[in-house]
């Protein structure tokens, strides 16, 4: 099939298409006849119109990109698909997330020693706990009513934020600060989760991680770790506010990816998760029995709904990517649902396979910015799932899922699932 013959590009730039479900067809087709294809950006959800980006859709080449920070750059543009507005760019640039090597290893290298084995060790016990609490909290509530529970709001939304909190050090009576602060810059395109657009003075939407928008944020960061400095813990918080290599300024950035990332990774990851299992009663009993490994199936579970739909590069530099030519200053979005599902390299990309092995998702990312705290999330998702199978009956579903209006994560709203006969 020529070009001319290949079926149209589809959209899948528009948040909204997403609370439906994720555009599998679509990356399908991309991925087929279009694996690096135009996508117009118009204006949406009160958002204004961009100029337009290249979508990256097969995993080959989705690796390229995020191996290859030299000439995809995360801090020419920073990382989401919106454009900043100029002004803001040198505040967004100090966080890593939105920092090139070598800067960014000098962050990385800093940050990751506040994540010891023993701190991970003794966290683990703590998640058991809580995850056994939530669980048999949301039995009786099933038992009492009509065998059926929303998950999201009676287990993993509480599961990811208070795990968050104790590895930060977040006392608890300011723990739904950060769910607020992550729900407002991880939802803004969904008006349930960040409510209406906020316009400046000027009537221009203000971008959530704007200085102006995250001043609250900021404000706390700072008194917080100047608590722990004078009450120190065994936490996060309590190890980076001690290390006298980060400036005020890194740590505030620091704080807000650990809040919004650390929360949201996990409290995206797990309902999807549990949804797979309920949607897939085979697979679930192949777990429950014994026949796959927890951490296997981990990595099918996150392959399968990763909780990251996308990321932004810009090309610093005039390249050739499958066979398209990319200028310096476009906008590169590599899309991690549709790399996990290339049949190039996933046999029955569309089955889920909890003993699949090897299983190259893409998750988590590639290259230097591979997350950092991937090692965390997984073993929260591990506890998570391991307690399900023991503590819970059979999961089925008991009604659609919500989803969010994002373009960025893989959000669940809501999952209503059956859990007691």
């Amino acid at each position: 099939m020529t070009l001319s013959d290949a079926p149209p590009v589809p959209d899948v730039f528009d948040p909204r298409q997403y609370a439906a479900g994720v555009p599998y067809d679509a990356y399908r087709t991309l991925r087929d006849h279009h694996p690096m294809a135009w996508q117009e950006e118009p204006e949406v959800l009160g958002w204004p119109a961009g100029p337009g980006f290249w979508a990256v859709t097969r995993h080959t080449d989705v690796v390229r990109v995020l191996k290859d920070a030299a000439t995809f750059s995360s801090y020419l543009g920073a990382t989401q698909i919106r454009d900043p507005d100029p002004a803001d760019l040198p505040f967004i640039r100090r966080m890593m997330l939105n920092q090139d090597p070598p800067h960014h290893n000098r962050l990385r290298r800093l940050v990751s020693r506040a994540f010891t084995p023993g701190r991970i060790e003794r966290f683990t016990a703590v998640a058991e706990e809580r995850a056994r609490t939530l669980l048999a909290r949301a039995l009786d509530d099933a038992r009492a009513g009509d065998g059926t529970v929303d998950l999201v709001a009676a287990v993993t939304d509480d599961y990811a934020l208070l795990n968050l909190s104790d590895l930060l050090g977040v006392p608890a009576s300011d723990r739904k600060l950060l769910l607020h602060w992550t729900q407002r810059v991880i939802g803004y395109q969904d008006p349930d989760e960040a409510g209406p657009v906020v316009r400046d003075e000027r009537g221009r939407p203000v971008n959530p991680r704007s200085p102006a928008a995250l001043r609250d944020m900021f404000d706390y960061a700072r008194q917080l770790a100047a608590h722990k400095r004078r009450h120190p813990g065994d936490d996060v918080l309590t190890t980076l506010a001690q290390d006298e290599e980060l400036a005020e300024a890194e740590l505030e950035m620091f704080f807000f990816l650990l809040t919004v990332a650390g929360n949201d990774t996990v409290r995206s990851a797990a309902p999807g998760g549990l949804l797979a299992l309920a949607d897939h009663p085979a697979e679930q009993e192949r777990l429950r029995s014994g026949a796959v490994s927890l951490g296997t199936a981990v990595d099918e579970l996150l392959r399968w709904h990763p909780p990251v739909l996308t990321f932004r590069r810009t090309a610093a530099r005039d390249t050739v990517l499958a066979g398209r030519r990319i200028r310096a200053g476009d906008k590169v979005v590599v899309c991690h649902a549709a790399a996990n599902r290339d049949e190039r390299v996933f046999t029955e990309p569309d089955r889920l396979d909890l003993s699949r092995t090897p299983n190259p998702q893409v998750s988590f990312g590639d290259g230097p910015h591979v997350c950092l705290g991937a090692h965390f999330a997984r073993l929260q998702l591990r506890v998570l799932y391991g307690e399900v199978i023991r503590a819970l009956p059979v999961l089925r579903s008991a009604g659609p899922p919500r989803r969010l209006v994002s373009n960025f994560i893989n959000g669940v709203k809501s999952l209503p699932l059956r859990i007691a006969p």
